[in-house]
C-alpha cells in the first residue's frame, strides 16, 4: 500500500499549476492567454501606471486659448466686446471625464516595425467671459505612434520612436449643450472648427513621451521576440467599435 500512496501523492503534485515566471510587466501571461496583443497590454498598463488620464485632464490651455481666438473669425471681436463690460473676467476651457480606451489599443506589425493606435475621448467645459453659464463640449481623437528596431554599426538593435501624432480624420469636436444663446452660436461654430488645430498638440505632448518611456524600459531582445510573435499571429482585421456620440458630432439645436 505504501508505494501506491506515494504514487498518488506524486500524481497530485504534478497536477498542481506551476508558479508563473516573474514577468517584466504584470499581465504579460494574461495577454497570451486571452490572445490580446502583449505589447498593447504593456502600453495600456504603462499609461495607467503613469496616470496618463490625469495628465491630460490637468492640461492648462493658457495662451493656447488665445491662439484659438486668433484663428477663429469673429471670436476676437466677441471677446473684446465682453471686456467693455467687465475687464477682470476671462474665458476658460477645462478638460473633464477623460477616457483612454486602454482595452481597444490596436497594434500593427511589419517585420521589425510596429505601430500603436490609441483612442481617447474627453469633455470640455467652456466658461465664456461675462457669462455664468457653462457650455459643454466633447472631443475624440486617435493617437498613432510608430516604432522600429534599428541596427547600429556594431549590429546591435535599438528601439527608435518615429512619428507620434493624432490622425487628422479621427479628431472630432462636438457641442453637447443644447440651449445655446443666439449671440453665442457663431462663436461656438468658429471655436468648434478651430479647437482641432490646438487639442491634438496638447494631448500628444502628454501621451507620446509616456509611450516612449514605457517601451524604452523593455529589453530590446524581449521586444524583438514579442514583435516576431505578434506579427506571426496578427489578426487580418481589427474589430471596429461603434462611433460615440462625440464622433457623431451632433450640432447644437
Amino acid at each position: 500500500m505504501c508505494p501506491l500512496w506515494r504514487l498518488l501523492i506524486l500524481l497530485g503534485l504534478l497536477a498542481l499549476p506551476l508558479a508563473p515566471h516573474k514577468q517584466p510587466w504584470p499581465g504579460l501571461a494574461q495577454a497570451h492567454r486571452d490572445n490580446k496583443s502583449t505589447l498593447a497590454r504593456i502600453i495600456a498598463q504603462g499609461l495607467i501606471k503613469n496616470n496618463a488620464e490625469s495628465r491630460i485632464q490637468n492640461i492648462h490651455f493658457g495662451d493656447r486659448l488665445n491662439a484659438v481666438a486668433q484663428v477663429a473669425p469673429g471670436m476676437v471681436g466677441w471677446l473684446i466686446s465682453g471686456r467693455k463690460h467687465q475687464q477682470q473676467q476671462e474665458s476658460s476651457i477645462n478638460i473633464t471625464n477623460m477616457q483612454l480606451d486602454y482595452g481597444g489599443i490596436q497594434m500593427s506589425f511589419h517585420k521589425e516595425w510596429f505601430s500603436a493606435n490609441i483612442s481617447l475621448e474627453f469633455d470640455l467645459e467652456l466658461r465664456p467671459p461675462f457669462d455664468n453659464n457653462i457650455i459643454k463640449m466633447c472631443a475624440h481623437m486617435s493617437i498613432v505612434v510608430e516604432f522600429w528596431l534599428e541596427k547600429d554599426e556594431f549590429g546591435r538593435r535599438d528601439l527608435v520612436i518615429g512619428k507620434c501624432d493624432a490622425e487628422p480624420s479621427s479628431v472630432h469636436v462636438a457641442v453637447l449643450t443644447e440651449a445655446i444663446p443666439p449671440k453665442m452660436k457663431q462663436f461656438l461654430h468658429n471655436l468648434k472648427d478651430n479647437l482641432p488645430k490646438v487639442l491634438p498638440q496638447l494631448v500628444e505632448s502628454q501621451v507620446c513621451p509616456l509611450i516612449g518611456e514605457i517601451l524604452g524600459q523593455l529589453d530590446v531582445k524581449l521586444l524583438k521576440s514579442l514583435i516576431e510573435q505578434e506579427a506571426a499571429y496578427e489578426p487580418t482585421h481589427h474589430e471596429s467599435s461603434q462611433p460615440s456620440a462625440c464622433q457623431a458630432g451632433a450640432p447644437p439645436s
